[in-house]
C-alpha cells in the first residue's frame, strides 16, 4: 500500500475521532457557540428590562446612579478585562505543550475573576448599606438581578477554570486535548464581552 493510498484508509477514522460537525467544529465546541448565542439573547433581555426600569421615576429609595462608584467599579472591570489576557496565554502555553505555565495562567485568570466577584460583592453590600436593597425599587431589582446574574456566571467561569487547572495537575489535560482550555477560553471572553457591555450601559450612560 502506498503512502497515499494509507492516507486515504486513516483520514476517515482521524476524522470521527475529532468528532467534528459538517460546520467543521467539533461537537463540544459548537455546543458551546449554540450556548452563548442563546445567553445573548438572556442577557439581550436583563438588560433592555434595566433600561425600562430605569426610566422609570423611582418611588421609593434612591436611583442606583446617585450611588455608584465608578473609579472602584472601573478598577475592577479592568481586572476582569485582563483575566482575557491571561486566558489567551494559557491556550498559548498548552498549545505549545508548556503545561506548568498553562497552569500559572490558568490559575491566574481564575484569581483575576475571583477579584472581580469580591469586588461585586463588596459593592453590593456598600449599596445595600446605602437603602439601595434588591426589593427598594423595581430600577433596584432590575440592577441586582442584571449584574448579580453576570457575577454568577464569572463564578462559574471561575470554577471550570479550577477544573482544568486540577486536570492538567493529575496529567489529564495534555496538549492534545487544548481544545477544552479553548472552549472554556470562548466563555471566559464572552463573560468579558457582556460585562463590557452591562458597564457602559448600567454605569456610564445614565
Amino acid at each position: 500500500m502506498t503512502a497515499t493510498e494509507e492516507e486515504l484508509v486513516h483520514a476517515p477514522t482521524a476524522h470521527a475521532e475529532g468528532h467534528h460537525t459538517s460546520t467543521g467544529l467539533s461537537n463540544a465546541k459548537l455546543g458551546m457557540w449554540a450556548f452563548l448565542g442563546s445567553d445573548c439573547l438572556l442577557f439581550g433581555g436583563l438588560i433592555s428590562t434595566f433600561l425600562l426600569m430605569r426610566a422609570k421615576p423611582v418611588l421609593h429609595g434612591v436611583p442606583v446612579a446617585k450611588i455608584y462608584d465608578i473609579p472602584f467599579t472601573s478598577i475592577s472591570s479592568f481586572v476582569l478585562l485582563m483575566s482575557s489576557m491571561t486566558m489567551v496565554l494559557a491556550l498559548s502555553a498548552i498549545q505549545k505543550g508548556d503545561h506548568r505555565r498553562a497552569r500559572t495562567w490558568i490559575l491566574t485568570t481564575a484569581l483575576l475573576g475571583a477579584v472581580f466577584v469580591s469586588g461585586q460583592v463588596y459593592e453590593f453590600t456598600t449599596f445595600y448599606k446605602k437603602g439601595f436593597g434588591y426589593s427598594t425599587n423595581l430600577q433596584s431589582s432590575a440592577f441586582y438581578t442584571l449584574t448579580g446574574f453576570h457575577g454568577v456566571h464569572v463564578t462559574i467561569g471561575i470554577l471550570m477554570l479550577l477544573t482544568l487547572y486540577v486536570m492538567s495537575l493529575r496529567g489529564h489535560l495534555p496538549t492534545e486535548r487544548s481544545e477544552t482550555v479553548e472552549i472554556i477560553g470562548l466563555y471566559w471572553h464572552f463573560v468579558d464581552i457582556v460585562w463590557i457591555l452591562i458597564f457602559t450601559v448600567v454605569y456610564l450612560i445614565h
